[in-house]
């Protein structure tokens, strides 16, 4: 499985999607675009991919721009796993 869906599902589970993330690709908007996404979701997210992930995030590198897409959230996250 890729990292990209390893991420979509994990976005599925927090927000509670209920698999309509089958469409969700690099493009897919997340903050602004999905109602469900607010402050809370971005913090419960955070916290899913530090578990799944085993990696953590600092403040000062997590804003907008991280969850933009779904693919900017996935470039964070393997730079991470790159580190």
């Amino acid at each position: 499985m890729s990292l990209q869906k390893e991420i979509i599902d994990i976005i599925n589970d927090v927000l509670m999607l209920d698999g309509n993330t089958d469409d969700f690709d690099g493009d897919t908007g997340l903050l602004g675009a999905i109602p469900e996404f607010d402050s809370i979701a971005v913090v419960s997210l955070v916290t899913a991919l530090e578990e799944e992930f085993g990696c953590t995030f600092d403040d000062d590198e997590l804003n907008a721009d991280v969850f933009a897409t779904v693919g900017s959230l996935t470039s964070v996250v393997q730079q991470k796993l790159d580190e």
